[in-house]
């Protein structure tokens, strides 16, 4: 039995809802919960926190890598780092290199509660894993290794942004 591919249809539209169903399902989570919670205290919106982490694994980027990185318009990321500034969590300074462009660094706040919320996220997924098998933990890793390379092939294929890579992963 061949394997069909097309979008949509066979196993592999099976195997993306159920994927998606289980993503929704990790997404929904106590650990998760807990770490948007903290983010709400903050008045932080879930697009906020995240240009937050991508400005902390890429200090310096420029606003136009931000938006590319997360395919949304320039006005939009310059709305949410309207807020982070007022927030005092970013600043937005010149590029010596390029005077046309904003570099976007974290404050000290910003830097904090970057690692506050990573802290949480590690805390959560480490009791998650601790309650799985070495074979298990090991089988989801490689599972997802696999999933964020196919991603990336996609991505590059189509023409997409390759900028959702965490700084991590290329060091």
């Amino acid at each position: 039995m061949t394997s069909d591919k097309t979008p949509g249809t066979g196993r592999s539209s099976s195997d993306a809802h159920r994927l998606l169903d289980l993503l929704n399902a990790l997404g929904s989570t106590t650990f998760r919960r807990l770490l948007w919670q903290r983010a709400a205290e903050l008045e932080l919106t879930y697009a906020q926190s995240q240009v937050l982490f991508y400005v902390g694994h890429h200090p310096g980027c420029h606003m136009g890598n931000v938006a590319k990185a997360f395919g949304v318009t320039l006005a939009a990321i310059t709305q949410i780092v309207d807020r982070l500034e007022q927030k005092k969590f970013l600043t937005r300074g010149m590029d010596p290199g390029d005077r046309r462009v904003y570099a976007l660094e974290l404050t000290a706040e910003g830097k904090a509660l970057v690692e506050e919320l990573e802290t949480l996220q590690i805390q959560g997924l480490k009791a998650v894993l601790e309650r799985m098998s070495d074979r298990d933990r090991n089988r989801v890793l490689k599972g997802l290794e696999a999933l964020v390379k196919a991603a990336i092939e996609e991505q590059r294929a189509t023409g997409g942004s390759q900028e959702f890579r965490r700084k991590s992963n290329s060091d």
